[in-house]
């Protein structure tokens, strides 16, 4: 193969162009955005290619290699082997002599939030970490960014705390922002501050302000929706901002910790409604995109930290991404501030201290609290005699998580809830093992249920 007649910088733009069809934009930008081809040597065979840091050297060398080294060979056939090396944009700063100066993660930092839209210009899609637990999520955004209001309207994110729901739904209105030169308006609210909203409204007699507030903006994006469920006036205003909203192809993202058909007391209309967009959800991210969102973390952050630290922290840590930072953070401190090394035993405490228990001791009384907190009932109402539809199933629920769960016998779950023939717990158990497996929604009630319960 000839060698193509270009100077390292064109070169390398063509093969960054390549790989950026290849691999996530996030990843991209993470990884390779500040990456350059220093030199090429035609009698070695051998392309010198910078980072900014060892991190990225490493992670760029152990997942790209193949497709770096490829696109060159596309360019000159005589290339046979990449250097990697370290050459940091700025001068080093040396973190010894500012051992009082130590910042958490850029990502924990409040910025100041936008007064016409409520967004934090922290949350941007180049940082947020795309993994098979997200993508289809992702993927929607970008589609919502490019055709707003058009498609997947609504865009229905849910997923439990700490996933990263927040940033990417923020992430979406700022892009939304920037991509149209601030010629979209768009509004972040909580369902806290839409319920307050209205009540206000309510209280004051200025509902028309609150419609105009909601209704004259072109990207309407609610966090937390499942609070606004068993809230008459707030759902009844939001199911007439939504039509109206709707009706003028204008842009309504909702986040969530359930899918609609997860929330009780939501309206059956409202719940119609959501599901008629598209609902990804966020689940649990893997190990290798919780080791991603680490080392994001320590490059964005010219921190120094031990590959190690950061495998073992992955491993262990994988419920929460805000428990994530929370660990790095607290490495850090310790490692810079105080100028303690971190060795396996400290790793262990500080993982202990940051984050919460993946098990524990759970008791029965606890189950039943849990469930009648999901569904927002009473433990009375759990245990009272009542035929009532909206109180067969969480019984029946709750009945099959403690067998499930504890390995209860039947006449204790019987005893438990109301006194109850053992025969009404095997019913209920034998019944929701039956229709676990062909109703989605009652399935993503339990896993939810049991979710908390190890929360």
């Amino acid at each position: 193969m000839q060698k193509t007649n270009l100077n390292t910088k064109d070169a390398w733009s063509a093969v960054l162009g390549e790989i950026e069809t290849q691999i996530s934009r996030p990843n991209f930008l993470t990884w390779l955005k500040q990456s350059e081809l220093l030199k090429t040597d035609d009698k070695s065979g051998v392309a010198t290619v910078s980072l900014p840091n060892n991190f990225a050297r490493e992670w760029v060398k152990n997942r790209y290699h193949k497709l770096i080294l490829g696109s060159l060979r596309n360019l000159d056939g005589s290339i046979k082997k990449i250097n990697y090396v370290v050459v940091s944009s700025s001068q080093p700063v040396s973190l010894k002599k500012q051992k009082n100066v130590f910042k958490p993660s850029s990502s924990l930092i409040d910025t100041q939030t936008d007064p016409k839209t409520n967004l934090n210009p922290r949350y941007k899609l180049d940082s947020y970490v795309v993994g098979q637990s997200n993508e289809l999520a992702h993927a929607a955004a970008h589609a919502v960014i490019k055709h707003v209001g058009k498609r997947y309207n609504p865009l229905f994110i849910y997923g439990k705390v700490g996933l990263g729901k927040t940033h990417l739904i923020q992430a979406i209105g700022n892009e939304i922002t920037k991509t149209y030169n601030n010629n979209v308006h768009v509004l972040y609210v909580t369902s806290e501050k839409f319920i307050n909203d209205v009540v206000w409204a309510i209280r004051n007699r200025r509902m028309e302000d609150t419609k105009k507030k909601y209704r004259n903006i072109d990207v309407l994006i609610i966090d937390d929706i499942q609070f606004i469920g068993g809230k008459t006036a707030t759902e009844q205003e939001f199911f007439h901002t939504f039509n109206a909203l709707y009706e003028q192809n204008k842009q309504i993202i909702l986040s969530s910790d359930r899918p609609p058909a997860a929330i009780p007391t939501l309206e059956e209309r409202l719940r119609s409604r959501f599901e008629g967009g598209m609902v990804a959800d966020i689940s649990y991210p893997d190990y290798e995109t919780r080791l991603a969102i680490l080392k994001n973390k320590v490059v964005a952050n010219a921190w120094n930290v031990e590959e190690k630290i950061l495998e073992t922290i992955a491993t262990k840590v994988q419920n929460n991404i805000r428990e994530l930072e929370g660990v790095i953070n607290r490495v850090m401190f310790y490692q810079e501030f105080k100028n303690e090394k971190i060795n396996d035993k400290r790793l262990e405490k500080i993982i202990g201290e940051t984050t919460l228990p993946s098990s524990k001791k759970i008791s029965a009384d606890f189950v039943i609290n849990t469930v009648a907190e999901f569904f927002e009932l009473s433990v009375a109402d759990l245990t009272k005699r009542s035929r009532k539809r909206e109180i067969v199933e969480p019984r029946q629920i709750c009945m099959y998580i403690l067998r499930d769960t504890l390995k209860l016998s039947y006449p204790h779950i019987g005893e438990q809830l109301g006194k109850r023939d053992h025969t009404t717990a095997i019913h209920a158990c034998e019944k929701i093992t039956k229709a676990i497996n062909n109703d989605s929604g009652l399935n993503q009630k339990v896993m939810l249920i049991k979710e908390r319960l190890y929360k």
